[in-house]
């Protein structure tokens, strides 16, 4: 895969795509990126990984200044990017630590826990690298000898071969039929239409008109929306339904971008997921008596009642999704005898200078779990989990690893929900009885799963363009460190600034972790709750077996099947921010059907970037005000309790 054979040279020198611009514009990207994703993920509990958008814009910017970035130098920025963009989840600050500062020491037996920005980096320290040495034995495993697909990851290298006119990367891999390989039909139709595009000659001028002119609008919208709050909060179906059962519609052009970039069928789940759990169930339950408090309350109103159906929505699809994939790890671990394996080969052309070594990777794991344990003993004390719990919450993590890695690259869904659904049963068999240490190493396990899952794809991107697995490891390094002080700053200021969780940042997927964790302690559940946990997670086991099946088999109708984690999704958010996304699901659909010239054409992309960064970086103007105490200018047409910030 190299260019070249390259020299002798010593393990410490860094591969030559490796740059500082590279590098430098990765963090850029990576920054604005943390920032949205940690503000998104307060509002929605749904983040975006933005690896294929990073590349984009990476290779926008840098011809723009102009600092022309090579094929593998866009690697390098992608790879930055995601790694410092993505740690508002791997670090738990959108779930675990929100959830944290929920605890009842009446009721969970420990006050709640408000850590500090310095407690902060000590807790970020503990969780960022793990993920990150965990990579490049996994990847020896899932991309080079079993070749999975990883949907994102090879349009990324799509894209890329396309910007930087190179010959299409050789997508062709295998999927498993049994033990029988079979070839990926779909990707094999991709590969065939990305030799016919090339990127077209003043794609550079009109993407970067498109990026700011929708990075404006975004941001413009987004300054405007703080000191009007009603912009932000309109009541589509009138006051009633908005006042009494949460039913607003934000529009915001991020939450659009958001919708474009999940696709359609995702957006559709997210949607039908909206309709039953607050146009059906939240009714139920607030007129039968289940749920007698104010709809959007997460203690006792519709809202935390029909919490508990989308945990075992979520709980059921992510468990069977990966049912396949245990299957076929231990089948691969235990062939059966006369039963043919296809033969498993190296395909790895890099030469060792290019390749992470293996005393690196060993080294970093045992030093990655020691100094964790100890930073987690340090920011908790001995009372919050004991240091052998830790480990063995890291040793977990790289077990749900494997699993989570490769389910994204089958399915290119890293069903982490799940893991960590998983996590926290395991810890209240072995930690009976202590809600803190539930969270904390169910924590610790799932930001292993989560990094490692994210990074993968990028490793798998890096592969198919050539790119060098140690200049993409020294990127992940970076990104995360830096990402340490970003995120925990990031979300100081803003628990300063507003109430974490609250109406402008409710942080749904807090009430997720520590809901699950009292009743794994407690085995209490909300008034005839039960019953609807059981049906619908049958259900969706049901659905999601059907959809893996499907799946695998590449059937047409298999991006049909609802979601089962997006649709949970729809009843964790209110109507507001779905409704928005739902916008822009369809306009993908439209545009992709009707207007896109071929699979290949990027042009939506850019556009719902541009609003998703515009938005993320004007969230940081906004915190800089509130801070300062500049409010709101006027409330007018405010509705009492639904516009964040306003008063009224």
């Amino acid at each position: 895969m190299a260019d070249s054979e390259p020299g002798p040279v010593s393990d410490l020198h860094p591969p030559k795509e490796f740059t500082f611009k590279a590098v430098a514009i990765g963090l850029l990207i990576g920054c604005l990126l943390c920032f949205a994703n940690l503000s998104f993920g307060l509002q929605t509990g749904w983040i975006s990984m933005m690896s294929l958008q990073s590349a984009l814009i990476g290779f926008l910017i840098s011809r723009l200044l102009p600092l022309p970035l090579s094929a593998q130098e866009i690697i390098v920025v992608q790879t930055t990017a995601v790694a410092t963009g993505t740690m508002p989840l791997a670090a738990g600050f959108v779930g675990i630590i929100p959830a944290l500062k929920l605890l009842d020491e009446a009721r969970d037996g420990s006050p709640p826990i408000n850590l500090t920005w310095l407690a902060g980096i000590g807790w970020s320290c503990s969780v960022a690298f793990f993920g990150v040495f965990l990579s490049p034995p996994i990847r020896k495993q899932v991309i080079i000898k079993e070749q999975l697909a990883f949907p994102s990851g090879t349009a990324t290298a799509q894209l890329i071969a396309v910007l930087h006119k190179m010959p299409p990367p050789d997508t062709t891999v295998r999927r498993r039929a049994g033990f029988i390989a079979i070839e990926d039909e779909e990707t094999n139709a991709h590969h065939e239409e990305a030799e016919e595009v090339s990127a077209p000659e003043n794609f550079q001028s009109q993407g970067w008109h498109a990026l700011a002119s929708s990075f404006a609008a975004s941001g413009a919208l987004t300054f405007f929306a703080y000191f009007f709050p009603a912009i932000f909060s309109v009541p589509l179906f009138g006051s009633y339904l908005a006042r009494e059962w949460a039913w607003t519609f934000t529009p915001s052009l991020a939450y659009v971008g958001q919708g474009i970039i999940m696709g359609f069928p995702t957006t559709l789940s997210m949607s039908l997921g909206m309709l039953l759990g607050w146009g059906v169930l939240s009714p139920l339950s607030k007129l039968s008596g289940w749920a007698p408090g104010p709809v959007g309350d997460m203690t006792d109103g519709a809202r935390g009642w029909i919490l508990w159906t989308s945990l075992a929505i979520m709980c059921a699809d992510s468990l069977v999704s990966l049912l396949p994939v245990v299957a076929e790890y231990f089948a691969d671990l235990f062939p059966r005898r006369g039963l043919e394996v296809h033969a498993k080969e190296d395909y790895d052309t890099e030469t060792e200078d290019r390749l992470v070594p293996n005393t690196w990777v060993v080294g970093g794991l045992l030093g990655s779990v020691l100094i964790g344990t100890f930073l987690v003993w340090v920011v908790f004390g001995h009372d919050g989990i004991k240091p052998w719990a830790t480990l063995l919450g890291f040793a977990l993590g790289g077990l749900l690893s494997i699993l989570g890695v490769r389910a994204l690259g089958e399915t290119d869904l890293n069903p982490v929900s799940g893991l960590g659904k998983i996590s926290q049963l395991f810890f209240a068999w072995i930690a009976p009885g202590n809600i803190v240490a539930n969270l904390i190493a169910g924590g610790v396990a799932e930001a292993g799963a989560q990094q490692a899952g994210d990074l993968m794809q990028d490793l798998k991107t890096g592969h198919l363009i050539g790119a060098s697995p140690r200049a993409q490891f020294f990127g992940q390094l970076v990104g995360s460190a830096v990402s340490i002080v970003i995120t925990t700053t990031g979300y100081s200021l803003y628990n300063r600034a507003y109430v974490i969780p609250g109406p402008s940042f409710p942080a749904p997927t807090a009430y997720v972790w520590l809901s699950l964790a009292r009743l794994l302690r407690d085995g209490q559940l909300p008034e005839n709750s039960g019953i609807f946990m059981v049906s619908f997670g049958a259900l969706f086991a049901l659905t999601s077996a059907l959809k893996t099946y499907a799946d695998r088999r590449q059937l047409w109708y298999a991006g049909w099947i609802p979601s089962g984690v997006a649709f949970a999704i729809g009843f964790l958010n209110t109507p507001s921010f779905t409704l928005a996304r739902l916008v822009g699901g369809i306009v993908e659909y439209v545009y992709r059907t009707r207007y896109a010239k071929n699979k290949s054409d990027i042009r939506l992309i850019v556009i719902a970037s541009g609003f998703v960064l515009g938005e993320g970086v004007m969230s940081v103007v906004s915190l800089v005000l509130k801070t300062f105490g500049v409010g709101v200018a006027s409330c007018w047409g405010c509705l009492p309790g639904l516009c964040g910030g306003c008063p009224a």
